[in-house]
Parts: structure tokens; C-alpha cells; sequence
């Protein structure tokens, strides 16, 4: 059984563009995939459902997408934390605050509060967020407390007490996991599917569930 499941959500601009549509419109459709996949992780007994939305390596994108994409994210964050309240469903987001807008930092902060006691599902976002930068920050602040360790960093992994993820899954067909959660995916299952992220739906859950059951996981053994 899947306890954490990672989503590398890729392929919105590309779906926009086989839409005929601006790139822009790809990162709103893949919202609704998001809501679609919690819901059907939740009802599987999915305890942690993570989604890489933004990587530190995005701020390259043009300035018309990264805009679009913080204000964007700015406007749906604390509804989707409002519907998350009612499905006993708490948010996460794992990142740097670095270049990001202290309001799109407040309504994370408020985001976190307000689903703070959700505990059917916890979502994360990994937004603005780099897996080597994450792995750096963690050893910082584990130096300051005296000792580096694999513990001492977990346990000042952004939101540490998140376990280990079980399954990776990138979407579009591409076959990498650019810097996602690169402490927690060490002893990761992977699938790549040819899907676009907007495409995704409640039967790929079912998929992924199906595929994880048949992977023999010995952890080196």
C-alpha cells in the first residue's frame, strides 16, 4: 500500500499548446487535476500525496509565465485550503521563501494554519523548491545545532516529519526526477507515463495503486 505518493506534474504547457491554447491555461487545467487525484488518493487510504509545481529552476521560464504563475497560486491557495478543511485534508509547502512575494508567502503561511488539523490526507506542494538546495538547508541547520548525521538531517528536512516517499511519478513521457525530493526518493518505486499533467484523472490513481503492488521492494536487501 502506497503511504506516500510524489507527483512530478509535467507537461501543462505542452498540453495547452496540443490544445491550441496559451501555456497559461495548461497550469489552470492542471489544478483540476490536482483536486481530481487528492480526492481519489484520499478515498484510497493515501496517507501523503505530494505534487512538484515549482522548481527553483522555473524563475528561467518568461517573466509573462512565472507571473502568471504566482498569481495563480496566490488566488487559489487558500480556497483549495478551504475545501481541504472539509475533507479533514491538511496542506504542506516545501521550499525556499526566497524571490517568492511575502503575500503569496502569507497565504501559504495562513494555508498551513487553517488545514493544520486535517488528518484523513496531507498534501504538499513543492514550490520554489530545489532537492539538492533542500538537502544543503537541512546540513545547515543541523550544523547549527552541533552535529551533522543522516538523522540530524532528515529531521530538518522542510517538514520533516513527511515520510519517505514510496512511488515517484513524473507525467508528460519525460523520464527524470529533476531534484524531486531527493533525500525521501532514495529508496523510491518510479513510473513515467506519457500522460500530460492536466490529463490526469481518478483512474490513474487506480494505475499507479495496481502497478506499486506488483513492485518487490527489498530496500538493498
Amino acid at each position: 500500500m502506497i503511504t506516500h505518493l510524489g507527483i512530478i506534474a509535467d507537461g501543462n504547457r505542452r498540453w495547452a499548446k496540443e490544445h491550441g491554447l496559451p501555456s497559461i491555461e495548461g497550469h489552470k487545467k492542471g489544478l483540476d487535476a490536482i483536486e481530481k487525484i487528492v480526492d481519489a488518493a484520499r478515498e484510497a487510504g493515501i496517507k501523503y500525496v505530494t505534487f512538484y509545481v515549482f522548481s527553483t529552476e522555473n524563475w528561467g521560464r518568461s517573466q509573462t509565465e512565472v507571473s502568471y504563475i504566482m498569481k495563480l497560486a496566490e488566488a487559489k491557495i487558500l480556497s483549495y485550503a478551504k475545501k481541504m478543511v472539509k475533507k479533514n485534508g491538511r496542506m504542506v509547502i516545501l521550499g525556499s521563501k526566497e524571490h517568492v512575494d511575502p503575500k503569496l508567502i502569507n497565504s501559504i503561511e495562513e494555508a498551513e494554519r487553517i488545514t493544520a488539523d486535517g488528518k484523513d490526507i496531507t498534501v504538499g506542494f513543492c514550490f520554489n523548491y530545489g532537492g539538492e538546495q533542500e538537502i544543503v538547508d537541512a546540513a545547515k541547520l543541523a550544523a547549527e545545532k552541533g552535529k551533522i548525521t543522516k538523522d540530524s538531517i532528515r529531521q530538518n528536512l522542510y517538514h520533516p516529519e513527511i515520510p519517505d516517499v514510496d512511488m515517484v511519478v513524473r507525467t508528460s513521457g519525460e523520464e527524470r526526477i529533476s531534484g524531486f525530493m531527493l533525500w525521501r526518493s532514495s529508496y523510491a518505486e518510479f513510473m513515467f507515463i506519457k500522460k500530460y499533467f492536466p490529463e490526469m484523472d481518478e483512474a490513474d490513481v487506480k494505475a499507479i495503486m495496481d502497478e506499486y503492488e506488483k513492485r518487490n521492494r527489498r530496500f538493498g536487501k
